[in-house]
Parts: C-alpha cells; structure tokens; sequence
C-alpha cells in the first residue's frame, strides 16, 4: 500500500461505528485520513456525505474514498453521480481486488449491516493495495473501456 495516499472517508448513522474503526486503521498505518461525517450515530442522510467524499476524490484532495452505509448501495448510487468517480460496492475482497485492477475504482463503499470489522479490514486493504492494470500493454483493454465510461458522463453533461 503506497503509505502517501489521502482517504476521504465517510459514512451515515448505520455505518458510523464501522468507519471509526476503518478511520484509526488508516490513521495507524499513517496514512492522511479526511473524516467527512457522519460524527455519531444520530440520523442523518447518506447522500451528502457521499457527495462529500466524492467531490474530494474528484477535486483531487484526496486520492481514494471510503464509504459505509447499512449495505453499501445507496452510498455507491450517490458518490457515482460525481464525475470521474467509479465507485463500487464491495462485501469481500474479490470484487475490490478486480474493480481496482480493472476498472481503476476510486471510491470503496461497504455496508456495515453484511460485513463485520474484520472483513472490511481485508477488503480495505485490498481495495487500497491494488493497483490498476491500465498502465500496462496487456491492460489496455481496461483504459478504453475506463474512456468509455468517460464518453456516458460527457453525454450527459458530466465530464471528468
């Protein structure tokens, strides 16, 4: 894991106690944490915060984010509205492993009513060791269709 990566992370009330534990798990390993909500386990709505992570690894403030919500999905809905994010619902390891090589997936988002604190260790570390494919010859494949997903967002007004 490149130890100079900045995480956005974030999570609603359902997540809160799962991205605290995820948060000090980065911050031991040293890694810049940017912490955008929720702060307790009081309501509140998973749009904004997503959002918030999302525009952060967008704007290039941070270089990864991370999201937790009760099942990871609504999370992904949101921060997917934001151009030049790929974010991806992972609830085991596999599929982080594979978004990353191949699809260059910026933002984590992990649903802390299916997974416990141990497997999102795992998927974390993971999702933020992988590196992505598309610098090499044989992943090409994977930059075309990465710029394909770049065509949909300009096709509707949502360039990157």
């Amino acid at each position: 894991m490149d130890d100079n990566l900045i995480i956005a992370i974030g999570s609603d009330h359902a997540g809160f106690k799962l991205k605290e534990a995820l948060r000090g798990e980065l911050a031991s390993k040293g890694l810049e944490v940017k912490d955008v909500g929720a702060y307790s386990e009081e309501s509140c709505d998973y749009p904004d915060i997503a959002l918030a992570v999302a525009e952060s690894v967008s704007q290039g403030a941070a270089d990864r984010g991370v999201l937790v919500c009760g099942t990871g999905a609504g999370m992904t809905m949101a921060a997917n509205k934001v151009p030049g994010i790929r974010a991806v619902t992972c609830n085991e390891p596999y599929t982080a492993e594979y978004c990353r090589l191949h699809n260059d997936a910026n933002v984590l988002s992990m649903g802390s009513r299916l997974i416990d604190v141990a497997d999102a260790m795992n998927i974390l570390e993971v999702f933020l060791s992988t590196g992505f494919e598309g610098a090499s010859e044989a992943g090409a494949r994977h930059l075309r269709r990465i710029e394909k997903i770049r065509d949909i967002e300009r096709k509707y007004g949502k360039e990157s």
